[in-house]
């Protein structure tokens, strides 16, 4: 025990530790964290669903239709009519075959890479690609290797390197701590040249991206021949809980099959599936929501630009700044959090070392004011700026 006790004070003193906060209220830009009022630059609710009154009934609805909890795992009798609903609705919005429920990203990923490579087939990962991505692919057991962050000149040589087994490419959609976009067309195009499976993970892109909110993919107009595999998730801009895998009828029925994270574990309780799917129909039909959050992120980027603050290239609602150092980091987050704004320091080993950043994440239910707030307190900080 006294070592776990020297890790951990290790990690304080390289300002790597890290902590709970307890917030308390409807989500929302503004909420009580740890009991004192904040205004929240840190949220993944892209849209500003996770409180809308349209969802919040859906999930009472919902609860008193199926209860709370679903019972058991989705093979034996948790399947219910409004999971087979949200599926069906997913796999439709998507332009897919068929779309299969996960509890959250991170078993979807695992349950879909391990579900079809093993030994003697090959993975090939963006260096900076989410922790769910790399654990998935150290499970397969498959041959793993990463290329640096978009090379695809370096993809490319990785692929012709390979002799045998299945060859599959996974990227995150939109990268969750730099904001940036990965360059699908040119990987889907490596793929098919390559004869290997694409998977792309778009919880940072779904309902955001695109001219309907399906995300990165139609963003950059590629169907199901060009990405195989699709991931999204549902707690981020849909504003709910869980994940899915989207994807032909051969691929989904493997998963079920197949996919211990799919096939062990309990289903996700009924009642969020209702709640999802009053999300997905907003997101559908209010089409304002991206387009607001596409002139917030326009007007922060062109104000911390002329503020000389060292902004990450990014055109998602993911705004890093970068800090260099933790302790840096910390510095500006603490004085943001002093003005009543949260703000989260991202540190090693989430960023590459003298990455560490504020991560600033918008959301269309921010208002004018919200953002006046935090560029008055951005343009406050003392800029030592990373070399």
């Amino acid at each position: 025990m006294r070592s776990l006790q020297k890790e951990l004070e290790r990690r304080r003193q390289q300002h790597l530790y890290r902590r709970r906060r307890t917030t308390s209220g409807v989500q929302g830009p503004e909420l009580l964290v740890d009991g004192r009022p904040k205004l929240l630059f840190c949220s993944n609710d892209y849209l500003g669903l996770a409180g809308h009154p349209e969802v919040v009934a859906a999930l009472h609805k919902g609860a008193d239709t199926y209860g709370v909890g679903s019972g058991a795992a989705h093979l034996i009798s948790g399947h219910s009519y409004a999971h087979h609903a949200l599926e069906e609705e997913l796999a439709d919005f998507t332009g897919r075959a068929r779309a299969l429920l996960f509890s959250t990203g991170y078993m979807a990923n695992q349950g879909a890479v391990t579900a079809l490579l093993g030994k003697g087939d090959s993975i090939y990962q963006d260096r900076l690609n989410h922790a769910s991505l790399i654990d998935a692919g150290i499970l397969s057991r498959a041959s793993f290797k990463r290329f640096p962050h978009a090379d695809m000149d370096a993809l490319q040589r990785q692929l012709v390197g390979h002799r045998q087994g299945e060859a599959m490419v996974v990227s995150d959609g939109v990268f969750s701590m730099d904001g940036d976009l990965a360059p699908l067309d040119t990987m889907s195009a490596l793929c098919q040249e390559h004869t290997a499976w694409l998977m792309v993970d778009d919880a940072h892109g779904f309902g955001v991206l695109g001219k309907s909110g399906a995300g990165t993919l139609e963003h950059f107009n590629l169907d199901t021949q060009c990405v195989p595999l699709l991931m999204g998730t549902l707690g981020k801009a849909l504003g709910t809980f869980g994940a899915f895998v989207a994807g032909s009828e051969e691929l989904i029925e493997t998963l079920i099959q197949c996919s211990r994270s799919y096939v062990y574990t309990t289903a996700l309780p009924p009642a969020v599936a209702e709640a999802t799917r009053a999300s997905l129909r907003l997101v559908k039909s209010e089409s304002w929501r991206r387009e607001r959050l596409g002139q917030l992120i326009d007007r922060f980027r062109t104000a911390v630009t002329q503020m000389g603050l060292p902004l990450m290239d990014s055109p998602t609602p993911i705004q890093p700044i970068l800090a260099g150092t933790s302790e840096q980091a910390l510095a500006w987050s603490g004085r943001l959090e002093q003005q009543g704004i949260l703000v989260s320091a991202i540190r090693p080993p989430t960023v590459p070392e003298g990455g560490a950043r504020l991560r600033i994440t918008l959301s269309a239910a921010h208002s004018d004011g919200h953002l006046d707030r935090l560029l008055e307190a951005l343009a406050g900080l003392k800029c030592d700026c990373p070399e």
